[in-house]
């Protein structure tokens, strides 16, 4: 888990979950201008493996909400991002980016159809330049970020059942369906989504009502707190990516694996930031790409470790990597030249000057367990 450097004058701000936090015995952490939990006692490795076979809970409200409303916006967000939004019903919801003229990654983010507006759930980092490029590209329509609502995350197998408990119909969203529910008579808005590889559900809910939902979910058997410690692994193991580490406004999303969230019509027609430089790159491939790595042995590969060639020869840079509790093991991304991008290809990884043997694998490491339901 990493996030932007704080300076020693930084104020952080706190989350509505602080106190909860604290009375869990959480250890807290700078991350992206907030204080927020790393882990609790029971530590990452355990809330790494409680997720996968139960259900955890994570303060997500660094997270930015933001609303768009006005006539048009389906259409008038689709100048800004290259995903189908025109497209998207009620009641669901998409991962797309916010891309800047080069074709970069200004953000990835959530989009969802609330039916009378677009809801949108955007990188704490990146806050104020999606605000910002929201507001200069979509002049008539008027964008509202939410700072009074806290976003819970219930991940994992068994989140269903406790859901169903407490929001009856919300076990049955399909994934990537949002609606509204009561939870303990509080107002809230679930989508079945999550950044864990696992099904599960993310809750915006009032910011004063924030703890007193989290209070009754945590009360279920299956339920224990878990910090961005093991929200880290989990989606290191999911293969999905961490803005500023893995994508970043010099990355386009062709380059990071992403081609998948932009659909033919948006291709063809292009009238996004970039679109010349993601339709070249569609065509003619990239000079590099996002890859998966498997260390041999036990010894991980964090951010910024050198990727070499079997001769020596530097080829790229790992973006994250770390121990994979699921995986019994070391494992990274990161972004190598084209060349060397086929599985199977045996790099090296310079780990504290020390070149170490690797091979380029498919992602996810883990398998992904969203709901199959109904779509």
């Amino acid at each position: 888990m990493a996030a932007p450097p704080e300076s020693a004058s930084t104020v952080l701000r706190r989350t509505p979950l602080h106190g909860l936090h604290a009375a869990l015995g959480a250890r807290m952490v700078p991350f992206a201008g907030w204080e927020m939990p790393v882990q609790y006692p029971a530590g990452i490795i355990a809330e790494h493996e409680h997720t996968r076979g139960a259900a955890s809970l994570f303060d997500v409200s660094h997270m930015g909400q933001v609303t768009i409303a006005g006539a048009g916006r389906a259409a008038a967000l689709e100048s800004l991002v290259p995903g189908d939004i025109a497209g998207l019903a009620p009641g669901r919801m998409r991962y797309t980016a916010l891309t800047n003229d080069s074709g970069g990654i200004i953000d990835d983010l959530m989009v969802t159809n609330a039916d009378s507006h677009l809801f949108l759930v955007v990188n704490a980092s990146r806050r104020e330049p999606d605000l910002a490029r929201l507001r200069e590209g979509l002049p008539r329509l008027t964008v509202t970020e939410l700072p009074d609502r806290a976003l819970i995350a219930l991940q994992g197998p068994k989140a269903a059942e406790v859901m169903a408990r407490h929001a009856r119909g919300a076990e049955a969203l399909p994934f990537l369906g949002a609606a509204v529910f009561d939870i303990g008579s509080v107002r809230v808005t679930v989508s079945r989504s999550g950044y864990t590889g696992e099904d599960g559900f993310e809750i915006s809910v009032a910011a004063a009502d924030a703890e007193r939902v989290a209070r009754l979910l945590l009360d279920e058997d299956e339920v224990a707190p878990a910090g961005l410690g093991a929200r880290d692994t989990l989606r290191l193991e999911a293969g999905l990516c961490l803005y500023g580490h893995d994508i970043d406004e010099a990355t386009t999303p062709i380059e990071a694996g992403l081609a998948w969230t932009i659909p033919r019509r948006r291709r063809d027609a292009g009238g996004f930031p970039g679109a010349e430089t993601i339709r070249r790159q569609l065509a003619a491939g990239t000079s590099r790409r996002l890859v998966g790595i498997k260390p041999e042995g036990r010894v991980p590969a964090r951010a910024e470790t050198r990727i070499t060639d079997a001769a020596g020869a530097p080829i790229g840079v790992v973006t994250s990597g770390g121990y994979g509790p699921s995986v019994g093991g070391p494992i990274a991304m990161g972004y190598v030249d084209a060349a060397h991008a086929a599985l199977g290809t045996a790099v090296n990884l310079v780990v504290r000057d020390v070149p170490r043997p690797a091979t380029i694998v498919a992602m996810p490491f883990f398998p992904h367990r969203y709901f199959k339901g109904p779509r």
